[in-house]
């Protein structure tokens, strides 16, 4: 069964970004699940030392679902051990039928499985008995179709083959990440099947969480993006749901932030391969941040960024 969680907010696996220290960082503030990056299966077969990274994880690091990308069952179910050999810890896998890049299409990856429904539910099966018996649940990350909505046939046809949860994006292939999600799916879904239902799209804020959840009835909401200007959002959600109420994203409460994923980097002795990227997220839409953000692009060490975006806080002020 899919595991019971602390609360209805997760965050979303998302290349270069769920790295480990992230994902210990959301779980600071309050997230309920992580999911890790999409990891290739064949890659960790062959024990890829870049791969290997990628599969990180630490004690605190729970409830964690590893996803992997594959069109083949064995494939997966190999890769899904070796993992377990390397001394990886997770408590769900999850299969990505839902990356709409160009270059995992091609491979027959992600949401190119979406077009092959008989493919989808004999690779699933054979993938849920065998982790059923290690008493790994087995979930699914999915589009609402390649080209046009074929959502629910293909939900169906994931419960049928025994997976545990659905998390669906609500939007095409085609769309990747354009035009707005269509909530609408997710409760279709939702409605159609006994199994839980992770809605994912367009959720920035604790409103959208609360209102995604209320208009589709799906039993979580996993958060991306948003995420990465916000970590804080998972603690607002919960608060928000609770209270009706959370506490703003400050300057201050940005600099914390930040300082604790600094030193999570530190701790786990990463690369801070997104650090430009997370630093600049951070100051988004803050007054004069345009200038800070053209100057972190530019810096030339991690030392670098971190001195500007402190005196970037320094001097910003709250709107």
């Amino acid at each position: 069964m899919f595991p019971k969680l602390k609360n209805k907010f997760i965050l979303a696996p998302m290349a270069d970004v769920t790295i480990l220290p992230f994902r210990l960082l959301c779980r600071h503030y309050g997230v309920s699940m992580a999911w890790t990056e999409q990891v290739n299966a064949m890659a960790l077969v062959h024990e890829s030392p870049k791969t290997i990274k990628m599969i990180e994880t630490c004690k605190n690091d729970s409830p964690l679902a590893f996803q992997l990308s594959g069109n083949d069952a064995e494939l997966i179910i190999k890769a899904a051990k070796t993992a377990k050999k390397l001394g990886m810890k997770y408590n769900v896998l999850d299969i990505n039928m839902g990356c709409p890049s160009k270059k995992i299409v091609k491979l027959g990856y992600g949401s190119a499985l979406l077009k092959e429904k008989t493919k989808i539910k004999e690779m699933m099966k054979k993938i849920v008995k065998e982790m059923n018996k290690i008493k790994i649940p087995v979930t699914v990350k999915m589009r609402s179709g390649f080209k046009k909505d074929e959502a629910v046939e293909i939900a169906k046809v994931l419960e049928e083959s025994g997976v545990s949860a659905i998390t669906i994006h609500a939007r095409t292939q085609e769309q990747r990440y354009s035009g707005k999600a269509d909530w609408s799916i997710i409760k279709k879904i939702k409605e159609a099947v006994k199994i839980s239902v992770i809605g994912n799209g367009d959720v920035d804020s604790p409103e959208k969480a609360k209102q995604m959840l209320k208009e589709t009835g799906c039993d979580y909401v996993m958060i991306g993006r948003a995420a990465i200007k916000n970590p804080a959002i998972f603690e607002h959600c919960v608060d928000f749901e609770k209270k009706g109420k959370y506490n703003q994203l400050t300057s201050k409460k940005r600099k914390e932030i930040f300082d604790n994923y600094i030193k999570l980097c530190k701790k786990h002795k990463c690369d801070d391969r997104n650090l430009k990227v997370f630093a600049s997220s951070l100051i988004k839409g803050m007054h004069n941040g345009a200038r800070a953000r053209n100057s972190i692009s530019q810096a030339k060490s991690d030392e670098g960024v971190i001195e500007i975006f402190n005196n970037f806080i320094k001097e910003a002020r709250d709107e």
